[in-house]
């Protein structure tokens, strides 16, 4: 995977690039300029192969990439903070923040918002360390359709997602947390688990950033904990419920993660 490089002030990963110019074939009638000279928003040249940028950065920063320690949800105090319904608008500053945080989540996106994501944020998702899960196409209430009412939802969306980001995504949430046999049934075929929340932050209705911190702080051991991150106000809020949950100890995972692996196919999950 190509990695994402941040071209702020690191003189470190500009000599890199130098001389990984020089070491590409750059002839002395091109010109190199110096860091000073590059603009912030630079991009990688063309003839920067991603697997010899990422030897080189690792041999210029030994902390780079930052290793990721599996946890054992078994003895650690995992929660799962999951964020549906996007992506939208707010959907990269909480990649940011998150990303600043160093903590996973899981997203269930829904189909129609990923095809009209304008920032890329599925693929950046991917490359953070996110999980990603279906939340249907249109948001439909699943139980309310006819079997293949429910295969075209979730189908249209598995496939779009793994279009765009390689991923075949192994977990899904019914909207509105309705499900029912035949939900399952499909679930089951496509093989995904069906994950709802036990911690509930009403986000999409009190749109108070203090508010969804309080409520999302009620978590415990094995929570899942539903966000939506197309309301700013939730976005808004992160930082305090991070800090919050931090301070006690817990441990931000992936839903897979909090499960030690893929939930069963089907099966319908609400904590560990």
């Amino acid at each position: 995977m190509t990695p994402r490089v941040a071209f702020g002030g690191s003189m470190r990963v500009w000599s890199a690039l130098l001389a990984l110019a020089l070491v590409a074939g750059c002839t002395a009638h091109e010109t190199v300029k110096e860091p000073s000279a590059v603009p912030l928003n630079a991009r990688i040249p063309a003839q920067f192969e991603p697997e010899v940028l990422a030897k080189l950065l690792a041999a210029v920063q030994p902390d780079w990439p930052r290793p990721t320690e599996p946890v054992d949800c078994t003895r650690s105090k995992c929660v799962a903070l999951t964020f549906d319904d996007g992506p939208g608008d707010h959907t990269r500053r909480l990649l940011d923040l998150l990303d600043e945080r160093e903590v996973k989540a899981t997203f269930f996106v829904v189909g129609r918002m990923v095809a009209a994501d304008r920032h890329h944020n599925l693929r950046r998702m991917v490359e953070d360390g996110h999980e990603l899960g279906n939340h249907s196409w249109s948001h439909a209430q699943l139980t309310a359709l006819p079997m293949d009412g429910i295969r075209h939802e979730l189908l249209r969306t598995q496939n779009l997602v793994e279009k765009i980001t390689g991923v075949r995504m192994r977990v899904m949430r019914p909207p509105y947390g309705a499900t029912d046999g035949r939900v399952a049934a499909e679930t089951r075929r496509e093989r995904l688990a069906q994950i709802l929340w036990n911690v509930d932050t009403f986000d999409w209705r009190d749109r108070v950033p203090s508010m969804v911190a309080r409520r999302a702080a009620r978590a415990t051991k094995g929570s899942i904990v539903l966000l939506h991150d197309i309301h700013r106000t939730t976005v808004q809020a992160v930082p305090h419920l991070i800090d919050t949950l931090a301070k006690r100890d817990y441990r931000f995972v992936t839903v897979s993660e909090l499960y030690g692996g893929t939930p069963d196919p089907g099966r319908k999950y609400t904590e560990r």
